[in-house]
């Protein structure tokens, strides 16, 4: 998922789309475990993704903390 798709998410739906997400790399890291993915970019890509959904998150919050 693109940075510029996160910032056009509203508050619920990147709320939703983070646990999503979460919950999808802890099933991935499982199965890798017990067989190897095929693509481990998988893993990858999709921690990045809740790092990226993470950080727009904290923002959005710091800045409806300064209003």
């Amino acid at each position: 998922m693109k940075q510029e798709e996160i910032k056009e998410l509203s508050l619920d739906d990147l709320k939703d789309r983070l646990s999503e997400e979460k919950s999808f790399l802890q099933k991935t890291k499982l199965h890798h475990a017990v067989s190897p993915v095929e693509n481990p970019q998988i893993i990858k890509n999709s921690r990045r993704t809740v790092a990226r959904l993470n950080t727009e998150l904290h923002s959005r919050e710091l800045e409806a903390a300064k209003k």
